[in-house]
């Protein structure tokens, strides 16, 4: 377990210590969003490339797995073709992130860079090698006759995970957050499943994001840009591959698709949307899930609160399907679910001023019944003037009245 918590912090640290100068870079290329449309939620223009940051703790700390494997320390990430592929993927998209967040490209060229990317990490192993077939005998289809299927899938598959990512990136914190959950729950299920090596892997992906995140979340200092949200949305794409789609086991597809289950929602309907609108599949717009929330009158943290509790309610599912079967992961997630509906549905109303409400109210009704009354005897007093009735007591005014005669 050691090695896990090493790995972790390593991560968290260098990203930590390595945003303020991703910063700095950021100003000095000219990496600036500045918000000056409807879809972006902050008010005033902040640095782009806080993915570098986050790219340098994970290297940092794959870089250091690696070199305590080749002297004999234990550490299950070692050098090999696919580890090689996944790091040529890395700096592929990596470019195309960092020359989009300077200087925004066409979205057929960025999508052919991903493809590339996600083809020299099949070509090197790492591919999508059996599907789950439902009702079948076993249960599994194998694609050692349909070599073309599998690098399609895979592709696809880390395509898509890539621009999910991306397209989550919304408001301060979300996509980094989400990230972090989901890198957590594959750390578990690869834990459950033995794989020692994607468990490490994760616990770095999840120490880089979780450094940066102080940063970004709301309000946000810097934003990690295409940059890294490109990079978080590959690596996680395959990364669930060789921890659970490689598995022989039937719900396989299932725990993936549970983990990245909000990107991917969102994404799939970001999609469809666009095909019904006539909209290219690439356009921008603003009806993404966060979108939604912001108009449904929620702030910005309250937003993304929602949306972690949703992703880390699928991942807990995703962790109990690999551990104790379908049956319990589905109650959980029913169960949790009715939970974070019926709070998100009144959430928006925290934000309200009750005691202002409760005055508003007030004076629409008028005051009490006792509040009136009293108000009454205040009102007949003041009518009647000052009390000067009082036995022993001369009014101020005739003592007045009495030195002036005497003098």
């Amino acid at each position: 377990m050691i090695e896990y918590l090493i790995s972790f912090a390593l991560a968290f640290i260098v990203a930590f210590a390595a945003t303020p100068i991703a910063k700095r870079v950021a100003y000095k290329v000219g990496a600036v969003d500045v918000p000056k449309d409807g879809r972006r939620m902050h008010k005033r223009p902040l640095a782009r490339l806080g993915g570098l940051a986050i790219i340098s703790g994970f290297l940092f700390s794959l870089l250091f797995n690696v070199v305590s494997s080749f002297f004999g320390i234990l550490s299950p990430v070692t050098f090999s073709r696919q580890l090689l592929g996944l790091i040529i993927g890395i700096l592929i998209i990596i470019s195309i992130g960092f020359l989009d967040d300077v200087r925004p490209l066409k979205a057929k060229y960025k999508l052919a860079f991903q493809i590339a990317a996600a083809l020299i990490v099949a070509y090197t192993g790492t591919r999508i090698e059996i599907a789950t077939i439902p009702f079948t005998k076993d249960g599994t289809l194998h694609f050692d006759k349909f070599y073309i299927l599998s690098y399609v899938l895979t592709v696809l598959w880390i395509v898509g995970i890539t621009n999910a990512i991306n397209l989550i990136d919304g408001l301060d914190g979300l996509a980094a957050g989400i990230t972090a959950i989901a890198s957590l729950s594959l750390f578990i299920v690869s834990l459950i499943y033995d794989r020692w090596d994607m468990a490490v892997l994760t616990a770095i992906l999840a120490g880089a994001t979780l450094g940066f995140l102080p940063y970004n979340f709301n309000p946000a200092k810097i934003i990690m840009g295409d940059t890294g949200a490109y990079f978080l949305g590959f690596v996680l794409g395959v990364i669930s591959i060789k921890g659970t789609l490689k598995s022989y086991t039937a719900i396989a597809i299932a725990i993936p698709l549970l983990i990245l289950g909000l990107p991917l929602f969102d994404t799939l309907f970001a999609i469809i949307r666009r095909i019904l609108k006539r909209k290219p599949i690439m356009a921008p717009d603003r009806s993404h899930l966060h979108h939604r929330l912001i108009d449904m009158g929620l702030t910005t943290r309250q937003s993304v609160l929602i949306l972690y509790i949703v992703s880390s309610v699928l991942g807990l599912g995703a962790i109990v399907l690999a551990d104790k079967g379908a049956f319990t992961a589905v109650i959980l997630i029913v169960a949790i679910s009715a939970f974070v509906i019926g709070g998100a549905r009144y959430m928006n109303q925290i934000n309200s001023n009750d005691y202002e409400d409760v005055k508003k109210v007030r004076i629409e009704e008028g005051p009490p019944e006792e509040e009136g009354r009293e108000k009454g005897k205040t009102a007949e007093a003041e009518d009647k003037g000052p009390d000067t009735g009082t036995a022993g007591i001369v009014p101020e005014a005739a003592v007045n009245d009495i030195s002036n005669k005497a003098g």
